[in-house]
């Protein structure tokens, strides 16, 4: 009888402590980070496409393009586990990498505008309607995992919870940041003088 009081009392004790949250808010971050590195790759798979397209313009500036298969070759080739969400080192170049790679493919469209011929041609249209549509994912999904981090992270740090998490050694997972957060809050120059 008193094996099965014990049986109970630890039950609802655990019930009670947040570990069955941690375990669902745990699985919600995998399950948002998975999105995340979907449309990643659904980026990276693009690149090639969109280099080969460009690359058919005679005149095209070769270090932009250069750049852009430079940071594809850096982004896919950081290995991802799902130890990664727990490996704020890690996390953070991975971040990186996806950062460069997304400053790159903007800065190749922007080069793009001055090559008329370049902006008719239908595949190149295509490819880039598919690249903006990617980048709207990744936003989508970036901050459906902000969220499942945010709910996680309030959980292992709120009380009684909190207590859980030193027992079992949960730890707070890192979010997404701005890598040049200086640059962005600078406001842009805008100069309307002649060309």
């Amino acid at each position: 009888m008193t094996r099965w009081f014990l049986i109970l009392l630890s039950a609802l004790g655990l019930a009670g402590c947040g570990y069955n949250d941690f375990q669902s808010l745990d699985e919600q971050t995998k399950s948002a980070w998975s999105e995340v590195l979907n449309q990643y790759q659904r980026r990276a798979d693009l690149v090639p496409n969109i280099v080969a397209t460009v690359k058919g313009e005679a005149a095209f500036e070769q270090e932009t393009l250069t750049k852009v298969i430079e940071a594809r070759a850096k982004a896919t080739s950081i290995q991802v586990t799902p130890e990664t969400l727990n490996n704020p080192q890690a996390f953070q170049k991975f971040q990186a990498a996806q950062g460069e790679l997304g400053s790159a493919l903007s800065r190749l469209m922007v080069v793009s505008e001055k090559y008329p011929t370049l902006k008719a041609n239908a595949g190149f249209r295509d490819l880039r309607v598919q690249l903006e549509g990617t980048e709207n994912r990744i936003t989508v999904a970036r901050n459906r995992y902000i969220q499942a981090v945010q709910a996680y992270n309030v959980l292992a740090r709120s009380f009684p919870s909190n207590l859980t998490a030193m027992v079992f050694s949960y730890q707070v997972k890192p979010a997404f940041t701005v890598a040049n957060e200086a640059a962005i809050s600078t406001p842009p120059v805008v100069d309307f003088g002649k060309k």
